[in-house]
């Protein structure tokens, strides 16, 4: 993990960690839901705003000029940091619930009665709903692959699913509760050998572990800048090119045309076809600046750093009376969920708060898990670059005090 002497350093990127809340210093423990933004993102903003504020891809002038090269500068960049094969499979959204939308209404179009989807326990509301949006006037079945008691999926169990009614699977990267890291490229794999195409949520990994989209073979990736260090407002789509070229506009207007008369309208090539209107261009700048950032610090560092953040948390509040800690797969990325008793999570969560612990507290967004594990919520902390040892383990004590106010 980082080092007391990088840690300062990283710590000092970040204004906001020098808070305190009621006379504590803050503790922000809430990053699976939104990672705070280093100085240089923010500067990034600040200069796009005052120097190179400018509609993108459509202007002849200077600024235009800029704006364009720094939006596309990051399209290479995300390329990169996916490896995807060509800038062409980059589409930039509002976030992963933009991006999954996107893929339901346009390549879902294609659904038919008696089709099926196959979706995992663990996913977030916005790789379910989306789903039952397009099955709304059809009679499209979603089939559910369970977990066991640790938070995993059993692969003959997935794979039994499959039938010819099979055409797609939606399934999370990492699960933002749980934290377990699903083995995505396998349950490719066998999807594929069905023919059927796979799009992966990746909100939860994409901050914390290395992606490569082409070794995965997913034919969608999607994730969100605003819990990498970046923007909120920007997402990115990643489809492989020959599916997102079968597949017709998710919304109409400027950006996203080639000709238009009354009578007939054909579309831009990838990937403004997929990019109508225009763009938050300086958040799409300024997650650029975000990709810098996590490449320097390195992500394979920072995913060690989490895990051993993840771990000694977990030793420690295992030590308290009446702990619950859900999700405990061997592969897990830096999420720890937990009950103490019978303490409600919004109780919990109020509590530790008041001594500047920023944890969530709630279903998270993925309430057929909670079913699943017979809960109304839970009490979700969550780590990032930034976080210290220091602070997992005043956080475990803190926990403990709380836990005794009951």
């Amino acid at each position: 993990m980082f080092d007391d002497s990088k840690l300062t350093s990283i710590r000092k990127d970040y204004p906001i960690l020098q808070r305190e809340i009621e006379g504590h210093p803050i503790v922000y423990l809430d990053n699976a839901a939104t990672s705070q933004a280093p100085m240089c993102v923010v500067k990034a903003i600040e200069d796009m705003y005052f120097h190179h504020r400018a509609n993108v891809h459509r202007g002849v002038h200077t600024l235009s000029g800029e704006a364009t090269d720094m939006v596309e500068a990051t399209r290479e960049k995300v390329r990169a940091f996916i490896n995807a094969a060509s800038v062409e499979e980059v589409v930039f959204t509002r976030g992963t619930t933009g991006a999954i939308n996107l893929v339901a209404a346009t390549y879902g179009d294609r659904l038919c009665n008696g089709d099926e989807i196959i979706l995992t326990t663990m996913e977030h509301h916005s790789n379910i709903v989306p789903w039952q949006l397009i099955g709304k006037d059809k009679r499209i079945r979603i089939r559910v692959v369970p977990i066991n008691d640790a938070g995993e999926v059993n692969l003959d169990e997935y794979a039994d699913l499959f039938t010819e009614q099979t055409r797609f699977v939606a399934l999370a990267h990492v699960s933002n509760v749980l934290g377990t890291i699903n083995p995505v490229k396998e349950m490719i794999a066998i999807a594929h050998q069905h023919g059927v195409p796979v799009l992966i949520d990746g909100a939860q990994a994409a901050p914390h572990i290395a992606i490569d989209v082409r070794d995965l073979d997913c034919d969608f990736y999607a994730f969100s800048a605003h819990k990498m260090y970046g923007p909120t407002g920007v997402g990115v789509l990643y489809g492989k090119k020959f599916r997102l070229n079968s597949m017709s506009p998710y919304q109409g207007g400027g950006e996203m045309i080639g000709t238009v008369s009354f009578e007939r309208t054909t579309y831009a090539e990838l990937p403004f076809k997929f990019e109508a209107g225009t763009p938050d261009y300086v958040g799409i700048a300024a997650f650029g600046t975000a990709l810098d950032y996590i490449n320097e610090l390195g992500i394979d560092n920072i995913a060690a750093h989490e895990r051993a953040l993840v771990e000694e948390a977990t030793r420690g509040l295992l030590t308290i009376d009446g702990m619950r800690i859900f999700g405990t797969a061997e592969n897990k990325a830096g999420v720890i969920s937990f009950l103490v008793g019978d303490i409600n999570s919004y109780d919990m969560g109020l509590l530790l708060d008041k001594l500047g612990f920023e944890v969530r507290t709630g279903h998270h967004c993925a309430q057929p898990l909670m079913n699943r594990y017979g809960v109304q919520g839970m009490v979700r902390a969550s780590f990032a670059a930034y976080n210290t040892l220091d602070e997992v383990h005043r956080f475990v004590e803190a926990v403990r005090r709380v836990s005794t106010m009951f």
